[in-house]
């Protein structure tokens, strides 16, 4: 399949301004395609890595990848569909850069990849040269029909977002004029600025300059939930948000209907790979294999092929409940969403441990459990009403690990 199948059959294709035309631009030599991020954040999410596959499997067609970091357009901010952005301060913003600058040269390497800031031509711009330039060459009726500038006009719109299309269709004709860039990726709802970009290029470079752009259907779960969010909560690329293991867990958890989808859109795995793993759902549900496959490939391309042996070293080791031999680090990543309590370094009777730690609601409580075999600490399970509980033994000193029957866990924090 080309470039262009490969998108269909994935599901990850929504338009094209010219499918026959960008075939024929890639035919005839190395061309590069772009996406754009601003950074208003120090981290990309899974939001964010949805077009940037779509980039990596144009990179892998034989295509150069070019990457925007917006340190000028993140200053002023895309639209949102209901309310006006909080600007951020240079700083923050500077800060902000230096975070997804390092994730993006992870993801795509250095063959065949560009990263640049479109701060470098955007902010040499003067007032006057951005409005005799550029300004005459967009009209205000066209800007006004752009679906999130038409979705703001009852709720009200500033002059600073209302241009941000300019200044993505300079981004375009620059990236055009210096890099060679043909194409344009985005997500649907960046449809309009592309466009946008494209009719920059024919004012500027005649009608018969090559310029494509390609959208990405919005993404969303069998439920029609938006898709890369854990329990209300963002999946960040940046390991110190989201850990290796919980961004390894969020895949393995994915459902049956939803894992065939994001093989095809997150892996790199050909479609008999994937054909196989679908053959496998409908075989063998309760194996998981192909949510297991998707875990490893989509950690091995964010995070590394040592990460995904961390998360499943992790994973097997809670399953088998053989958590003595974890780090503290790993105690507190696989364990960080269990009721907690706070304790001393001092070491405490199993009773009291338990009383003061929430884990049993009596001493009465407590004692039936250690008798009953019910209780387990850091791993090995406690029958002695009289055995004395020491944090210093395990996890560095930081962690006591508490499990109360099969399946309720308690994690005491040393202060």
């Amino acid at each position: 399949m080309n470039f262009i199948e490969d998108l269909k059959w994935r599901g990850a294709l929504n338009q094209i301004t010219d499918e026959k035309g960008l075939l024929e631009a890639m035919a005839s030599g190395k061309i590069g395609a772009y996406v754009g991020t601003d950074p208003t954040a120090d981290s990309l999410h899974l939001g964010h890595l949805i077009p940037f596959m779509v980039l990596k499997r144009f990179q892998n067609a034989g295509g150069k990848a070019v990457i925007i970091i917006g340190g000028a357009t993140g200053a002023i901010g895309d639209p949102r569909p209901t309310t006006e952005r909080q600007l951020l301060t240079q700083e923050q913003l500077a800060e902000n850069e230096k975070g997804i600058t390092a994730q993006v040269t992870k993801l795509f390497g250095d063959n065949d990849t560009r990263i640049v800031n479109n701060n470098d031509w955007l902010g040499k711009l003067t007032l006057t040269d951005f409005l005799r330039d550029y300004g005459k060459l967009f009209s205000i009726n066209v800007m006004l029909k752009k679906d999130v500038v038409a979705s703001r006009l009852e709720t009200g719109i500033s002059f600073t977002e209302f241009t941000y299309q300019v200044l993505q269709g300079i981004d375009f004709h620059e990236l055009w004029r210096r890099e060679d860039v043909k194409l344009q990726i985005g997500g649907s709802d960046q449809w309009g600025n592309i466009t946008s970009g494209i009719d920059l290029i024919h004012s500027l470079e005649g009608n018969a300059a090559k310029a494509f752009g390609l959208t990405i259907p919005l993404m969303t779960d069998s439920t029609g939930k938006k898709f890369g969010k854990s329990e209300g909560n963002a999946i960040w690329l940046d390991p110190e948000k989201t850990s290796p293991y919980t961004f390894y867990q969020f895949w393995l958890n994915q459902n049956d209907a939803d894992v065939v989808k994001y093989l095809k859109y997150f892996t790199f795995l050909n479609s008999e790979e994937i054909d196989a793993l679908a053959k496998a759902i409908d075989t063998n549900p309760g194996a998981r294999e192909a949510q297991r496959r998707l875990a490893q490939e989509v950690t091995k391309f964010v995070h590394g092929q040592a990460a995904v042996d961390d998360a499943e070293q992790l994973s097997k080791a809670l399953f088998s409940g053989d958590v003595a031999t974890l780090s503290a680090a790993q105690i507190a990543d696989a364990f960080g969403g269990v009721p907690s309590f706070d304790i001393t370094a001092e070491s405490k009777n199993i009773i009291d441990f338990l009383v003061d730690g929430g884990v049993d609601q009596s001493k009465r409580q407590a004692r039936e459990d250690v008798n009953n075999g019910a209780i387990t600490i850091n791993g090995e399970k406690v029958t002695d009403v009289a055995t004395e509980i020491s944090p210093s033994a395990h996890y560095d000193g930081k962690f006591v690990l508490v499990r109360r029957g099969k399946k309720r866990y308690f994690l005491g924090k040393v202060q």
